[in-house]
């Protein structure tokens, strides 16, 4: 077992890590990104990204994630290869966090990048065909079913406003939900039930994703809740739409949390309730969940967190300062 000693401890990768410790090095803060069970993150298991600034082709979301952690290493991150099991976020700065490995962490400043996950069905051919006609974010994916026939399934604010705007790629969009009515805001509702490129298929489950020759989505196997019927929907595309899973569970009862457990920051800043301790992307953002906004996030926090260390040491030095007059 060891110590490790950093003015910024970051927990997580992925975009809003990377990104946080890029500038974080740049401003001399040595900072220690600690990777967790996925380093990366959503993006490692992402095939063609092509909504990330910089890039005129489609790149590879494990490729653009290699290439965020080269560029902290090249500018002076330390990368650790373990998993945070618990922290001490009371009595700091700093902070200490402890690995599965046994480590101990000590940062002075805490940037928790943690992430989210999207929640899946857990059915037949879900995962296989994973970017193969299944996707769980049509923000990322429904531009390649331009003119394609494609399926949401949920019935929250997330699936209605996925499949509002998988309208802009396709005329031919089925909401697919498993109870006769919707649980998102009624607005929302309003909207889908009148517009005319999507149909809803009421009191209906998905029981299985089935491939077609060409190794990629071909129909949907339907389950009837209410009679049992079988049924089979072709599609080109299916968005699971029901909801995300933020990793806090480290932090349930040390930081604020809202009723879908994404850790509270102060609004525009990457600020938790606790000086010192800041949260960015996925973690902390229900709302857009995107490559580009989780690196911009995780900037913010490398800003906001020099700026806390600075303002620390102008007043240990004015303390130091006062101590010695006397």
């Amino acid at each position: 077992m060891a110590t490790h000693r950093t003015k910024m401890l970051i927990i997580g990768s992925g975009p809003a890590g990377y990104s946080c410790a890029i500038y974080a090095a740049r401003a001399m803060l040595e900072p220690m990104v600690v990777q967790g069970l996925q380093p990366g993150g959503q993006l490692t298991i992402t095939t063609d990204v092509e909504n990330y600034p910089g890039f005129r082709e489609v790149i590879q979301g494990p490729w653009l994630m290699e290439e965020m952690q080269a560029q902290a290493e090249h500018v002076g991150a330390r990368m650790m290869w373990d998993t945070i099991v618990s922290v001490d976020l009371e009595n700091g700065p700093p902070f200490r966090a402890i690995g599965d490995s046994g480590d101990e962490y000590i940062g002075d400043t805490l940037v928790i990048c943690t992430g989210a996950q999207a929640k899946w069905l857990g059915v037949p051919g879900e995962q296989e065909l994973g970017g193969k006609g299944v996707s769980a974010c049509a923000t990322c994916d429904g531009f390649f079913y331009r003119g394609k026939k494609v399926a949401v399934i949920g019935g929250g604010n997330t699936a209605v406003e996925e499949a509002l705007y998988l309208t802009n790629h396709s005329d031919d969009v089925t909401l697919i939900h498993r109870r006769d009515e919707l649980r998102a805001e009624k607005i929302l509702q309003d909207r889908l039930l009148k517009h005319p490129k999507i149909s809803t298929l009421w009191n209906k489950t998905v029981k299985s994703f089935e491939a077609g020759e060409n190794g990629a989505l071909d129909h949907l196997v339907l389950e009837d809740t209410v009679t049992g019927e079988t049924s089979t929907l072709q599609v080109d595309g299916a968005f699971v739409a029901i909801g995300h899973a933020p990793a806090t569970e480290l932090f349930k009862g040390k930081l604020p949390m809202d009723e879908g457990g994404y850790l509270e920051v102060e609004p525009g800043t990457p600020k938790t309730a606790i000086p010192g301790v800041f949260a960015a992307g996925d973690v902390c953002d229900h709302v857009y969940r995107q490559a580009v906004t989780a690196a911009g996030m995780g900037c913010m926090a490398a800003l906001d967190g020099e700026r806390f260390l600075a303002t620390l040491e102008a007043a240990r030095n004015e303390e130091a300062a006062a101590e010695a007059a006397e």
